[in-house]
């Protein structure tokens, strides 16, 4: 029996199963890979939104990924949920010790305008958490709170991507899901830019007229880190995770009475 390539998720619990590590876990399943989990916060969350967090002792973030790396190992990571300073200063740390792709996915607030990240944090993302990064996934919104950069327009992400890479991660992957779709683009794409400074993949795909769209960041990122984990490049990887979102996005399901989630098993129930 063959073991799949395994893939640690390091992130916040979303009890509505839609974002976090739940995310994370279902999409690693959906793309071939073992999912393994260091919980860094508990949420209680719905459609509605984040009702409460409580954030991990920094030992019990150790912990969980002691327990995991040395005996299990992994062959990707990928950070979400990192609230305070110093759980991103013990996850950086941590990091540092790992020789595997590292997807680092900034996130700051929730899908319903929910803080997930202390403003006292965002220094140590930039200079703890950002450098270890192989791969960092920020939105427009997660560019802005940490470099000020605001992006109205396409040509704005270039400027967005360097002061991302500025922080040291080895490429930026700047989500563009957020702009007003462009005039000229008569499809109405979603764009993202993929860059490491000298080569750029600007990744289209078209926009779907769906708002159950809880967790796609998470799942992006997610994705990214499972294909790594099966030995693609970083272009490779993030083209496949675009094409994998994307479906999920089409196929987002209502639950509760607010924004619903991606839809995570898209594939296995033979839509793709």
């Amino acid at each position: 029996m063959q073991t799949p390539p395994r893939v640690l998720t390091i992130a916040g619990s979303d009890s509505g199963g839609g974002a976090g590590i739940q995310a994370d876990l279902k999409t690693m399943l959906a793309l071939g890979t073992h999912g393994m989990s260091v919980v860094t916060a508990v949420t209680a969350q719905n459609s509605l939104g984040v009702q409460g967090a409580w954030e991990l002792p920094a030992e019990a973030v150790r912990a969980q990924f002691r327990s995991v790396v040395d005996d299990i190992g992994t062959q990707a990571v990928k950070t979400g949920m990192l609230s305070s300073p110093e759980l991103v200063e013990t996850v950086a740390g941590l990091l540092a010790e790992l020789d595997v792709p590292v997807v680092v996915d900034p996130v700051g607030v929730s899908k319903h305008g929910d803080a997930l990240l202390a403003a006292t944090a965002l220094d140590a993302v930039r200079t703890k958490l950002l450098p270890t990064a192989t791969v960092a996934t920020p939105n427009l919104d997660e560019v802005a709170q940490l470099t000020g950069i605001r992006v109205q327009e396409e040509a704005g992400m270039r400027r967005a991507a360097d002061a991302i890479l500025g922080f040291g991660p080895r490429w930026a992957l700047i989500k563009g899901g957020h702009l007003p779709t462009d005039p000229g683009d008569a499809g109405g794409s979603a764009v993202d830019l993929l860059t490491d400074g000298s080569e750029e993949h600007w990744l289209r795909a078209p926009r779907h007229d769906n708002r159950h769209t809880h967790g796609t960041g998470c799942t992006l990122a997610g994705a990214v880190a499972a294909r790594l984990a099966h030995g693609d490049t970083v272009p490779q990887a993030v083209a496949a995770a675009k094409d994998y979102v994307t479906g999920a996005l089409a196929a987002g399901f209502r639950l509760g009475a607010g924004i619903g989630p991606v839809d995570h098993g898209w594939r296995l129930r033979g839509d793709g």
